[in-house]
């Protein structure tokens, strides 16, 4: 079975990565794509350039196989659409499993997406929650997906798609938009990411445009950003 897992990953940290390792070693994953979306449809504008998104993701990598970093989305022109991110896998693995893995925030307002109701037909979706926490379901995507939830993994794997299913992942209380606003507030990001990316964005002055913008305004902020 193939994972995919994708998100604007501007920046990516160890909240994304611990949990698609987690899959990855729960079910015997061949490996997981890690997608950059490249102008994702639901999501505000990533504050950095593709190509610094793409970069971090590398690093991020780097020296393991079970994770694997995927460029699809950036190279196709559009909308970066899960569904023509799944049937373009789909084409290429024939009847292989595939599971598009997504955390419970995101399956939460997958009745925005194009074409959700054609998803399953694809892939099955893996929800990663945080244990003792339940998943919230919109009222349509329960309707027309609520008897596809299996907890028996052989049916995962005897189908290359068409189920969903809920699995606990180890919390950690990371997320993109807080290293963003660290760096705003010139508070140190280390530990929160591998150093070969803080290293990234140290060296290359990402995420300053707003706190530029800040100082701009008159607001009191730091001379430069500590990382450590």
């Amino acid at each position: 079975m193939i994972g995919i897992y994708g998100g604007t990953f501007d920046p990516i940290h160890f909240g994304h990565l611990r949990s698609a390792l987690e899959v990855v070693e729960r079910f015997a994953l061949s490996q997981v794509l890690m997608i950059p979306s490249a102008q994702p449809p639901h999501r505000e504008t990533p504050q950095v350039a593709t190509k610094h998104r793409w970069k971090m993701l590398c690093l991020a990598l780097a020296g393991q196989d079970l994770l694997r970093a995927d460029d699809r989305e950036i190279q196709r022109e559009g909308p970066s659409y899960t569904y023509d991110t799944l049937a373009e896998i789909r084409a290429e693995v024939g009847d292989t499993p595939l599971c598009l893995i997504q955390g419970g925030d995101v399956f939460a307002g997958l009745e925005s997406w194009h074409r959700w109701q054609e998803l399953l037909g694809l892939a099955h979706i893996f929800v990663m929650r945080r244990a003792g926490e339940p998943v919230k379901w919109d009222e349509s995507v329960k309707q027309h997906y609520g008897n596809a939830v299996v907890h028996d993994r052989t049916k995962l794997f005897a189908s290359p798609a068409g189920y969903i299913h809920e699995l606990d992942v180890t919390p950690m209380q990371i997320s993109a938009s807080d290293i963003r606003h660290r760096l705003l507030e010139n508070k140190s990001i280390r530990y929160l990411m591998p150093d070969s990316v803080l290293a990234y964005i140290e060296q290359n002055q990402l995420y300053q445009r707003a706190l530029g913008v800040q100082r701009a305004l008159g607001v009191q902020r730091g001379s430069r950003v500590q990382n450590g």
